[in-house]
């Protein structure tokens, strides 16, 4: 299964620092810089994935 990248709703499409998010696959979320996608991917199992987004909200 590939992921299912979405840019994150608080980006704009001005250039800004944006991430995209792919919570598509079966135990982790995968995040990653818009501006550097090859330059590496960070992985969250998903229980601490929404703990953070519930913080950052």
């Amino acid at each position: 299964m590939e992921p299912n990248w979405r840019t994150s709703s608080r980006s704009s499409d001005n250039g800004g620092n944006c991430v995209e998010v792919a919570d598509n696959l079966p135990g982790r979320v995968l995040v990653r810089d818009t501006k550097d996608r090859d330059g590496g991917t960070l992985t969250f199992e998903p229980a601490a994935w929404q703990a953070f987004v519930n913080l950052a909200k």
